[in-house]
């Protein structure tokens, strides 16, 4: 049965009603028919029987050269008699607009074979322009990125890697697409990727997902990833894109920022004590209370200029002017509150051997090493006793410095306690990892003895 609402429509009607613009030319090329899209997209009504191949005013090409209208893709395809199809062009407007089009000219023929004419059919490309373009636009921002950028399929298979993938973990892209993406995860973190799967096939977005991934050498490092479900056009789940940072400096600072913390903690809990153990020995040989207050304020300074050699210097002029002394004047800094004469007339602390100038990041190093020594003797060792004395000889060659730090008269050394400390930790780091020498520890029934060797180059870093 015939639809009689569509019989009496005419071509033109059926035409004007597509939303392409279609023409179509006699034989010479000038314009006899257009429906509205062509209007719209011309921008103009063509004088139908004298305009000649395209209805705009100018056409160019797709590199943006004028393109004549005799050498247009319908102009062609009359002067070849045969189709010319999905030539790009682009057409301007009275404004001056261009728009991008394809072309899809057809000569037509008589039943006996004469050209006739040709019906042109322009299709808008600006969507697909533009969607080009965001294509385009992405990508450079995908493969100019620093972070790691790769997508996979739902089967767990790379199916695109960045260069900030190949800075992260070592890999080039054709290493990698077409591969799984476990090849990334440690053995002990296998069981993630199927999880991860399971909540992209759900929709679900994953956020700074903190993890371990193996680069292409071995190492393992840690990265935050960020995970996201890609869809189709239909909107269905057909993959993940992944971003994955490098955590690692992040993770660094961290643990600093921890380190500097217990330190603090230590060096309050110790301040504390040192001050609790200055009143007593000032009280036990103060004769008088303004004596009392008088050695306690010298004590208390002399602890507090000690305590100022151990902190970094914040600014680059402060460390010019100040982080440069010697080995004596720094040892003779830190144990001045300590340095009060025993009943006998001797002083408590004596340094004796080779002096050498301490510059640099040395300073800070070297005065929080000593300050440790310090107040751990003050604490447990021979200061925290009227008759107690430190003992620093120092001895120094072309190569290396060797500091001997014995105590004498002090209370019984607790091995124990000094080897499980926090201090006994700082301590460590310091002379190893700061300063790359080397400490030994002797605790002999007379007292600790304490030997440390470090490079002459490291006093001066």
């Amino acid at each position: 049965m015939r639809d009689s609402s569509l019989t009496g429509l005419s071509t033109a009607a059926i035409l004007d009603a597509l939303p392409e613009a279609i023409y179509t030319t006699d034989a010479a090329g000038r314009i006899v028919f257009h429906n509205k899209a062509a209007t719209e997209l011309w921008g103009t009504h063509p004088k139908l029987g004298q305009t000649r191949y395209c209805g705009s005013v100018t056409l160019y090409t797709p590199q943006g050269s004028v393109l004549p209208h005799d050498r247009s893709p319908l102009a062609v395809a009359l002067q070849e008699r045969r189709a010319n199809r999905g030539h790009e062009m682009a057409v301007e407007r009275p404004d001056g607009t261009r728009v991008p089009v394809l072309a899809f000219p057809t000569p037509l023929f008589d039943e006996a074979g004469d050209l006739i004419g040709a019906v042109n059919m322009l299709v808008d490309l600006s969507d697909r322009k533009l969607a080009d373009e965001d294509a385009q636009r992405y990508a450079a921002i995908v493969e100019s990125s620093e972070d790691a950028i790769l997508a996979k399929d739902l089967d767990g298979t790379i199916v695109s890697w960045n260069r900030g993938a190949e800075r992260l973990f070592g890999y080039t892209a054709d290493e990698t697409v077409g591969r799984p993406v476990m090849m990334l995860i440690p053995l002990d973190r296998q069981d993630e990727e199927p999880r991860i799967l399971a909540r992209i096939r759900a929709g679900e977005r994953i956020d700074h997902f903190e993890t371990v991934r193996r680069r292409k050498d071995g190492s393992l490092i840690e990265i935050s990833l960020t995970i996201s479900p890609v869809k189709d056009a239909s909107g269905r789940i057909i993959g993940a894109s992944k971003i994955a940072r490098d955590i690692t400096e992040r993770r660094r600072a961290e643990e600093q920022q921890h380190l500097l913390i217990r330190e603090m903690d230590h060096r309050v809990k110790n301040l504390f004590t040192l001050a609790c153990g200055l009143v007593s020995l000032s009280t036990r040989s103060a004769a008088s209370a303004s004596e009392l207050s008088r050695d306690l304020l010298e004590r208390l300074t002399s602890l507090a200029r000690a305590h100022a050699l151990t902190v970094p210097q914040t600014s680059q002029a402060s460390a010019r002017t100040s982080q440069v002394t010697t080995l004596h004047a720094l040892i003779s800094a830190i144990l001045a509150p300590y340095d009060l004469a025993e009943p006998s007339g001797r002083p408590r602390t004596a340094v004796h051997g080779d002096d050498i100038t301490i510059a640099g990041g040395a300073v800070t190093s070297f005065a929080l090493l000593l300050h440790e020594f310090a107040t751990n003797a003050a604490k447990y060792g021979a200061l925290s006793t009227p008759m107690g004395t430190v003992t620093i000889d120092c001895a120094v060659d072309e190569t290396r410095l060797c500091l001997t730090w014995t105590e004498r008269g002090g209370p019984p050394t607790d091995r124990q306690k000094e080897n499980t400390g926090f201090g006994y930790v700082l301590t460590n780091a310091t002379v190893r990892g700061q300063l790359g020498g080397d400490i030994e520890r002797d605790w002999q029934r007379e007292g600790l003895s304490i030997r440390l060797t470090i490079a002459r180059e490291r006093l001066s870093a």
